[in-house]
């Protein structure tokens, strides 16, 4: 607040009012000189920069500033050519940086399809050798080894779905078998030709199917082999399997259990008057509750190795862990 005998200086203050809005405006007409001069300059080099000349693609404001400040045309023509040349050289340097990831890379890509073709190349004559072993053991199981049993005779007891079931479970015993270090001579008996047994074995081994090492017929196995040589292993037999015995010849019911009724494979061998068998499970394992049936391919892993070891623990293995509790301590 003004005393009364103060008087404001009118004149003063307009000129201080002046003056600032003078500065503003000085700085900023200087600031878009300043922004025109830049704009212009870097549309200049631009245009040199597409007449062939020794211009850098890019350049900063700095850079441009630094340009504009040199004192003579000769200085710019020296500084240009530095920055073009600097950027030539980060641009080379990036480019050798590519090239290397890239040979690199490809060497990767070469060294790696090199060890794939050896790895692949191994893994067939591998394969091929032990192929041949394989078929060499069980060709002469074929003329020394001794007979396995599949009856075939089932077929009417069965959905075409469960036929499907019960080929695949043969197959993979087969390959079970094959690969064995003492194969059994497998025997297809009761086997009719454009049966579904037939039909779904050719599905599986295709052409391979005339090439196995097995003995197809359609005889009943007690026209092949003495009566007094057999054994029907069923899981309803009241004779419970004590050792396997290297002269019997076992036989398998070719079927899936679970839609066959029970006592069906029993009473086929005791109208052929065979005797019968079932797996000690009782004996040995702490059964849960449930049929004891077990698949084709179980059943060919459990004789395997009984015909290798004679172990029933080691056999029993094989039996699924499902079904028991552990094995008995004292069997």
């Amino acid at each position: 607040s003004c005393s009364p005998s103060e008087k404001l200086d009118l004149d003063a203050w307009k000129k201080v009012v002046k003056s600032g809005l003078q500065e503003e405006v000085s700085e900023t007409v200087s600031e878009h000189k300043e922004l025109s001069t830049l704009a212009a300059a870097r549309k200049v080099l631009e245009m040199w920069r597409l007449a062939g000349r020794s211009v850098p693609e890019n350049i900063s404001e700095e850079q441009l500033k630094t340009f504009m400040e040199c004192p003579s045309k000769s200085a710019k023509k020296k500084y240009l050519k530095f920055l073009y040349l600097k950027e030539l050289y980060k641009k080379n340097d990036k480019r050798k940086v590519d090239e290397k990831r890239e040979r690199r890379l490809e060497a990767q890509e070469r060294a790696s399809e090199t060890d794939e073709t050896k790895r692949n190349s191994f893994v067939c004559l591998w394969a091929n050798s032990m192929d041949r072993a394989y078929s060499w053991r069980v060709a002469q199981s074929m003329i020394f080894g001794q007979p396995l049993v599949f009856d075939m005779s089932y077929e009417k007891d069965m959905t075409v779905r469960e036929v499907a079931n019960t080929v695949r479970q043969i197959v993979l015993s087969e390959g079970s078998n094959r690969r064995s270090v003492d194969p059994f001579h497998i025997h297809f008996c009761n086997f009719k030709d454009n049966s579904l047994y037939h039909k779904e074995f050719i599905k599986h081994y295709r052409e391979a199917w005339g090439k196995l090492l097995i003995t197809v017929t359609d005889q009943c196995y007690t026209d092949v082999f003495p009566k007094d040589k057999l054994v029907y292993l069923t899981a309803d037999s009241p004779k419970v399997m004590k050792t396997f015995d290297h002269d019997k010849i076992y036989i398998v019911g070719s079927m899936v259990d679970k839609s066959i009724k029970t006592g069906v494979s029993l009473a086929r061998a005791k109208r052929l008057g065979l005797e019968t068998a079932a797996l000690p499970l009782d004996k040995y394992l702490l059964w849960n509750a449930g049929a004891k049936n077990l698949t084709l391919d179980q059943m060919m892993h459990i004789l395997l190795t009984l015909k290798d070891t004679g172990d029933w623990k080691k056999a029993l293995e094989f039996v699924p862990k499902r079904k028991y509790c552990g094995f008995v301590s004292k069997p």
